[in-house]
């Protein structure tokens, strides 16, 4: 006798996560056969040879005998203290240690923020593209996304009038990603305090991922929102992972500021949720003092000669000399999120183009469409991987857009 399988929650069926979803799993499946796959789906720094700094690593090794306790659910009083001087000197308004909350990375704090900000029904603006966990985390506390468009002729940045166009009665917070994951885009100034109006002007709480704060390329400049929003309540994200490249860790942190009158229902949510979990990873923590007030070791990587930027480099050339793409060049972040245009973008569709370079040319990308866009012409790429094997693998794009271009020719042979 069969027993009856179990019943998981029915809102799980509206999240998608492909940065880790079917194609990830048939890389794994393909791996075991023996094949050698280039895998650019993740920004995971340490997968392609990068080490968090080694001061960081010596922090941690010299306070690895305090770390057996629970801490504080918001976090380390010196780790608070760290993150709170890193905010004020960028002039985050009332930036104090009792206003910042540490998390298993970033991605743990989203959820626990989103969880203790919304009731059912309650909307969501998003970026159109996003980060993935911003709307499954918005859906699976009951929230609704309500997305706005980030469009390619625009250099991914958003309209400000379509955004005050989506607010509602139902409307909790806008989310920005600066610099943007997947684009790359970094947000002007002038951008930022157009969208700190419509926040004022609705009362919104603003949430901005700031998780690659200082990834920036060429003359690219990163504004922090909260200095911006002066009174008006604000979440500001910032993490280990990414800049300090050790993802592994998983130390991320949240900072509330503004009116803490007006913030102080949303702090006491936040510190409910945190004791729950009862704290974050300690160890990791002792490295945040290092890591915001240290050596600076993202910069050298970003200048040119650096890692990142002849990364960036020559996925920018290699696109250059493409007959089937076309590239926004990311100013910020770890990503490039390239459009195939053309004769090859004929009846094209993402997963498919995925799966097939997957399966003929041994690498994996991230479909557009797992953005949570309406067009299925883009995807996205890592830019952690070795120039030349950057260089490599649009090269094997390449050949796959060639016989796609090929078959449409063939196709307008046949009809005429």
């Amino acid at each position: 006798m069969s027993l009856p399988p179990v019943k998981t929650r029915e809102r799980l069926s509206e999240v998608r996560y492909e940065i880790r979803g079917e194609l990830a799993r048939r890389a794994r499946e393909l791996e075991g056969q023996g094949r050698k796959l280039i895998k650019l789906n993740i920004g995971n720094p340490g997968a392609f040879g990068f080490r968090a700094p080694e001061h960081l690593q010596r922090a941690i090794a010299d306070r690895i005998a305090d770390t057996d306790p629970y801490t504080h659910q918001q976090g380390l009083p010196q780790a608070r203290e760290a993150i709170a001087a890193f905010h004020k000197q960028r002039g985050t308004p009332n930036a104090s240690p009792e206003r910042v909350f540490v998390g298993n990375g970033v991605s743990e704090l989203i959820d626990l923020s989103l969880r203790a900000l919304l009731n059912p029904g309650d909307e969501v603006l998003l970026p159109s593209p996003d980060y993935p966990l911003w709307s499954a985390a918005t859906i699976l506390n009951d929230g609704r996304p309500v997305y706005y468009r980030c469009l390619p002729e625009n250099g991914f940045l958003p309209d400000p009038d379509e955004i005050a166009s989506l607010v509602s009665s139902r409307t909790r917070a806008i989310v920005l990603i600066n610099p943007n994951n997947p684009t790359g885009a970094a947000y002007p100034r002038e951008l930022l305090e157009q969208i700190v109006a419509i926040a004022q002007r609705h009362k919104l709480l603003l949430m901005c991922d700031e998780i690659y704060d200082s990834i920036l390329y060429g003359d690219a400049k990163f504004e922090p929102i909260a200095p911006i929003a002066g009174d008006l309540p604000c979440l500001s994200f910032g993490g280990l992972s990414k800049v300090h490249r050790a993802c592994g860790w998983r130390v991320g942190w949240a900072v509330l500021s503004g009116d803490p009158v007006a913030s102080g229902n949303l702090h006491h949510a936040m510190d409910l949720l945190g004791a729950l979990r009862l704290c974050a990873n300690v160890p990791g923590q002792f490295a945040i003092e290092a890591a915001l007030h240290g050596e600076d070791t993202i910069a050298p990587l970003c200048a040119p000669g650096g890692r990142l930027f002849e990364a960036r480099r020559a996925v920018i050339e290699s696109i250059e000399q493409s007959r089937h793409l076309e590239l926004v060049a990311p100013a910020g972040a770890l990503y490039a999120f390239p459009a195939v245009t053309g004769a090859a973008a004929q009846g094209f569709d993402d997963h498919r183009f995925a799966l097939e370079l997957l399966e003929t040319e041994d690498v994996l990308v991230v479909p557009g469409s797992s953005f949570n866009v309406p067009y299925r012409n883009h995807f996205r790429v890592t830019l952690l991987p070795q120039p030349d094997d950057l260089r490599e693998v649009f090269r094997r794009v390449e050949r796959l857009l060639d016989r796609y271009a090929q078959a449409d020719a063939d196709a307008q042979v046949a009809v005429a």
